[in-house]
């Protein structure tokens, strides 16, 4: 008898397993995802203050979140993990976060290549509408599938 197969690639799953690493320290935490995206937050702390005169959180944790989110969006959207390693993401930052808010990070798989992967996000504090950052970006898979 063939074994059960695997179940498909669940990001709430995958975050309540813990999110190591930079994102661990940073304190990223899962929020929704549906079949290509995933949602994640970032909540809003004194260490991760870039300029103390403002309270504004600092760009690179912004960036880890939206790496991740993208990332896992890309997983959901395969429906399996596949190891693969950022080529280029690309951010343009809108705004500054508004000091003291929880920044949601909104990752985007919409396109995958037999080796590649193109993703697109937005951060926000709160409004949607409101972005603080665009992302776009390109995985490459690091496995011979």
């Amino acid at each position: 008898m063939p074994p059960d197969p695997l179940p498909a690639f669940d990001p709430a799953r995958f975050s309540r397993l813990g999110v190591g690493g930079h994102g661990g320290l940073l304190g990223l935490s899962y929020l929704a995802h549906g079949p290509d995206w995933c949602e994640l937050q970032l909540p809003y702390r004194a260490d991760l203050i870039g300029d103390p005169d403002s309270g504004v959180l600092a760009s690179g944790p912004i960036l880890t979140m939206m790496d991740m989110a993208t990332s896992l969006a890309v997983w959901t959207r395969l429906g399996s993990f596949r190891p693969h390693a950022t080529l280029d993401l690309r951010i343009d930052y809108l705004r500054p976060a508004t000091p003291g808010k929880t920044v949601i990070g909104h990752g985007e798989c919409y396109r995958i290549t037999r080796s590649i992967s193109f993703v697109r996000g937005q951060a926000h504090d709160g409004d949607p509408a409101d972005p603080l950052a665009h992302v776009a970006g390109t995985f490459m898979f690091t496995d011979a599938a």
